[in-house]
């Protein structure tokens, strides 16, 4: 096995350093238990037990969770079945070219511009009714956008993998669509279904850019709060409202890459 140069090492490190150490320092000070400055005083878990307290974080936390939830349940649906529809049904070329190409442009286009498209949008939709308010409900529309794109991109590198081999076995063999779909093509589909609800899920929680362009007066979530507090000034609390933030998504990720390697 060729071993890799000392620089490249090096450098590998000094990245790997330079992404986590912050990260790594917020989870520190959430446990520090000076409540201003960066000098160590001790070893403390009150400000966890604060953060439970807080109504405002409480609220925020739950906002998050409902827009997170409905969110991704949605998406995963619509994903699903968007990926089914294009990888299995005959487009010609072209149309197969243009729907890829709109498959994937929520996901290289810029958070801000999306943002900003979604605010013209809800703009219009105001002039036909009051639901689309800033609020909620135009957030969990706004993350859907980009979700189904990606769970779509996952269900779809899946499909590709399974092939068609057993779906033309099972049609040999007598199977309708409905059964093809709900005891063929379904169970397979399980862990790339389930790995692409798990990434919509995390991008949905972590999320800021939508939110902040969407969301209304009662509808502020974990993203929006830290935000705002951070422009009061870094607290404890804030440091330990982020390791709980880092440490949803970093379990999320974990399953989600389990998933996808079986």
């Amino acid at each position: 096995m060729r071993k890799l140069h000392p620089a490249v090492t090096s450098l590998a490190m000094v990245t790997l350093a330079f992404l986590y150490i912050p990260l790594l320092a917020v989870a520190v000070f959430s446990v520090n238990a000076t409540r201003y400055g960066l000098a160590w005083r001790g070893f403390t878990l009150d400000w966890y037990v604060k953060l439970f307290h807080n109504e405002v974080i409480l609220s925020a936390a739950w906002n998050s969770l409902v827009l997170a939830v409905v969110s991704t349940v949605i998406a995963t649906i619509l994903g699903t079945a968007l990926a089914i529809g294009m990888d299995r049904f005959p487009w010609t070329k072209k149309v197969g070219t243009t729907l890829d190409l709109l498959l994937h442009l929520p996901v290289v286009v810029p958070d801000i511009i999306f943002a900003a498209a979604l605010v013209v949008a809800f703009g219009l939709l105001r002039m036909l009714s009051s639901l689309f308010e800033p609020g909620l409900l135009n957030m969990i529309i706004g993350h859907i956008t980009f979700q189904v794109s990606f769970v779509a991109l996952v269900v779809r590198s899946r499909l590709v993998s399974i092939g068609r081999d057993v779906e033309e076995a099972a049609r040999d063999l007598f199977a309708t669509t409905p059964y093809l779909l709900r005891r063929v093509m379904l169970p397979l589909l399980i862990p790339g279904i389930v790995a692409g609800a798990m990434l919509a899920f995390t991008l949905s929680l972590d999320d800021f850019v939508i939110s902040f362009f969407t969301a209304g007066p009662d509808s502020v979530t974990l993203p929006l709060f830290i935000f705002a507090a951070v422009r009061r000034g870094v607290t404890p609390q804030i440091h330990a409202l982020s390791t709980l933030v880092l440490l949803a998504t970093v379990i999320l990720i974990i399953g989600m890459e389990r998933f996808t390697r079986k």
